[in-house]
């Protein structure tokens, strides 16, 4: 099943939804594995040598080294930016559909979300 790491910007209302909703999604949080206050590249790192995707609002920084990561051809997992603007629950929902599908691949991507409804 597909892991994550939640990144220190992200809404913790959406970690505990996420938890709540299911036991069986791994989901973790920077400070729960020592990297609270580590800059980007290092949190990435970590997250790539973990097989974990990233989970982050921050669209200023986050991104612009994930791309490097992809252009350098290095491990990468994915990365899902989570517009700060979007319901809560709609982000859980989202993820919770990333988690349990075996059709939606994320290594060397960036994703936003919340996903459009067609």
């Amino acid at each position: 099943m597909t892991k994550f790491l939640a990144d220190e910007d992200l809404n913790n209302r959406i970690v505990r939804g996420v938890r709540r909703r299911s036991e069986t999604i791994d989901i973790v949080r920077v400070h729960e594995v020592g990297l609270l206050g580590e800059p980007d590249p290092v949190v990435l790192e970590w997250a790539a040598n973990e097989q974990r995707i990233v989970l982050t609002h921050d669209a200023a920084t986050m991104i612009g080294f994930a791309y490097d990561r992809i252009r350098d051809q290095r491990i990468f997992p994915g990365l899902i930016v989570i517009s700060q603007y979007a319901p809560i629950g709609r982000g859980i929902d989202d993820i919770e559909r990333i988690a349990y599908s075996s059709d939606f691949q994320l290594a060397g991507q960036v994703v936003y979300l919340p996903f459009r409804e067609f």
